[in-house]
């Protein structure tokens, strides 16, 4: 795998890079050899953070973990972005996206079906055009995570959804 290792707010020492070599060196055995792997290393706060990016035609792979020591932060990457790839291969093999990617081994191994992504419940409702301050205050009323709105503006779809730190996102489409 190819590596583009940057840092925000921290010097890329010769012992971090050899850790994410190593670390990161785990999810070969998926991945083809000439795939690209984005690595950011940052400092933030005193939590040292981590955002590995791996980009593919149509899809990309994606996962960021954060706490007091970067070493940490490295293994706890590695461990979600391995159960990233195992979830999603069976979903991109039968659409045939990215399969130029990963391994012909990888490929070829038997898939436990525990990991098919079944949708157990459908809800329907009506959306109410708001204010993205005001979809906020209803999100959290209703106790929710993310909340769905067509923002009274802009008149599309948009979700607010809460962050860490006790903020708050939006999300809106790009026509």
């Amino acid at each position: 795998m190819n590596y583009i290792i940057s840092g925000k707010n921290i010097d890329v020492t010769d012992g971090l890079r050899e850790a994410i070599y190593d670390k990161l060196g785990k999810l070969e055995k998926f991945f083809n050899p000439d795939t690209k792997v984005q690595v950011t290393l940052s400092v933030e706060k005193q939590r040292q953070k981590i955002e590995v990016t791996i980009p593919m035609k149509g899809h990309i792979i994606r996962a960021e973990q954060d706490s007091d020591d970067m070493y940490v932060s490295i293994d706890m990457v590695v461990e979600k972005i391995e159960r990233q790839v195992v979830r999603y291969k069976k979903k991109i093999v039968d659409s045939k996206q990215d399969v130029a990617y990963f391994t012909n081994a990888f490929l070829d191994e038997d898939d436990d079906d525990d990991d098919e992504i079944k949708i157990i419940r459908n809800k329907k409702f009506e959306v109410m055009p708001m204010y993205p301050e005001d979809a906020c205050v209803q999100m959290e009323l209703l106790g929710h995570n993310f909340f769905v709105f067509i923002n009274a503006e802009t008149d599309t779809v948009n979700v607010v959804y809460k962050r860490k730190g006790n903020t708050y996102g939006l999300i809106e489409p790009e026509m």
